[in-house]
């Protein structure tokens, strides 16, 4: 089953990302949910095939993307858990979400004349149902969402007062949640705090689920879990930064990513490789060429030797420019090395460095190589890279998703 996949491809492990979301999970207290984060198609994992085995977890309330388009593929694929659409959601979409029940994010006064109109729509076509709406409210992001001021209170008492809106949530999002010091976090979580409290007294109303607890602070504050905290970076088996705690849940891995030695050649010394010239060989060498490129998704960043793959458990660096299909490494001591031969692009070896050390190149560390962040990396890992999916050691079939 492999052979198809030689050129390259990415094995996305179910049972880690499995464990992850247990880890977070124990971590709460019991009346909290979850919300699983697959937006950007899983951070690069697989938005369907991670939404449909989570769905059967009790725990999991539901799903958040961040357009409306992720959350059709969701429906489309069978997912039938709550779906909310963390983003702005155009006019154009609002009569499908309203059709499959998809919680659009609120906090312009034009969506709610508009999601209102929608509703009436429906109610003239024999239709019942009505929009469960989550209201977004800026703690220090200045991105989307209402102030926590009067203006923002005039703006809750108004979606209460929206005929065909129900307010189901409220929700804010940290800007520095991830910091090793989280006073920011801490002003902007008694903010956020704060302002519920008051638009819920004055309104005489309880807003069922109030939720702000992303991936670090799910780990990091745990005073942020609320009703509900949406897991994110951490479910993949990624942390959200070097600065938040390592100690307090356990998380593992969930991708590596192969590819095979395509040609091997020897070069006398002077010799350029790759385009510019901008390496020229010393000595002679021995190089191999990887069919794979940043058309994948792999970073042309990583090129004059700032990166480098794994063959037979030995670092190979990369020589010269990265091209969109393909890249050359430096095999001159991998004398064993031949055409054909298994590439880990990330992953872990079976061989190890010498003295304890493990033969693996991380996400994190190819993410800092190349002047990205870890997730940043997998969200760039396109289509063209075919994901496989482990589940109890077993590659799964496609109907088996």
């Amino acid at each position: 089953m492999l052979e198809e996949f030689s050129r390259v491809y990415a094995k996305i492990d179910l049972d880690a990302i499995s464990h992850n979301v247990d880890c977070m999970y124990n971590s709460l207290p019991r009346n909290t949910k979850m919300l699983a984060v697959v937006k950007t198609d899983g951070y690069g994992y697989g938005a369907v095939p991670i939404a449909r085995m989570l769905q059967n977890d009790v725990y999991i309330w539901g799903f958040a993307t961040a357009t409306a388009e992720e959350a059709f593929e969701l429906r489309e694929a069978g997912v039938s858990k709550p779906i909310l659409v963390l983003g702005y959601t155009f006019p154009y979409a609002y009569e499908r979400m309203l059709r499959e029940n998809i919680r659009p994010a609120v906090f312009r006064y034009d969506m709610l004349k508009h999601l209102s109109e929608r509703v009436k729509k429906r109610r003239a076509q024999g239709g019942k149902e009505i929009f469960h709406v989550h209201i977004a409210v800026d703690c220090g992001m200045s991105r989307i969402g209402i102030r926590p001021d009067v203006d923002g209170e005039n703006f809750v008492k108004t979606v209460l007062a929206t005929d065909g809106i129900e307010v189901e949530g409220i929700f804010t999002h940290f800007a520095r949640a991830d910091e090793a010091n989280l006073n920011d976090a801490h002003s902007r979580l008694n903010q956020f705090d704060e302002f519920v409290k008051k638009v819920e007294k004055e309104n005489d109303y309880k807003i069922p689920i109030v939720h702000c607890a992303n991936s670090a602070s799910i780990i990091d504050l745990p005073e942020a879990h609320m009703d509900m905290v949406r897991c994110g970076v951490t479910m993949y088996g990624m942390w959200p930064s070097e600065e938040v705690s390592r100690n307090k849940i356990d998380i593992k891995p969930a991708l590596s990513m192969y590819s095979h030695i395509s040609y091997i050649k020897d070069i006398p010394e002077n010799t350029p490789v790759s385009y510019g010239g901008t390496f020229v060989s010393d000595r002679r060498m021995r190089v191999a060429t990887i069919p794979v490129g940043y058309g994948d998704g792999y970073p042309r960043s990583l090129s004059g030797g700032k990166g480098y793959v794994l063959i037979h458990g030995e670092k190979a660096r990369i020589l010269g420019r990265i091209c969109m299909d393909q890249f050359m490494v430096d095999i001159s001591g991998i004398p064993n090395a031949k055409e054909g031969d298994e590439v880990i692009l990330i992953g872990e070896s079976e061989k190890s460095f010498g003295e304890g050390e493990s033969a693996k190149i991380t996400v994190e560390e190819l993410g800092e190589l190349s002047g990205r962040f870890n997730y940043e990396f997998t969200c760039n890992l396109n289509r063209r890279v075919p994901r496989l999916y482990v589940k109890d050691g077993k590659i799964l079939k496609d109907f088996e998703l």
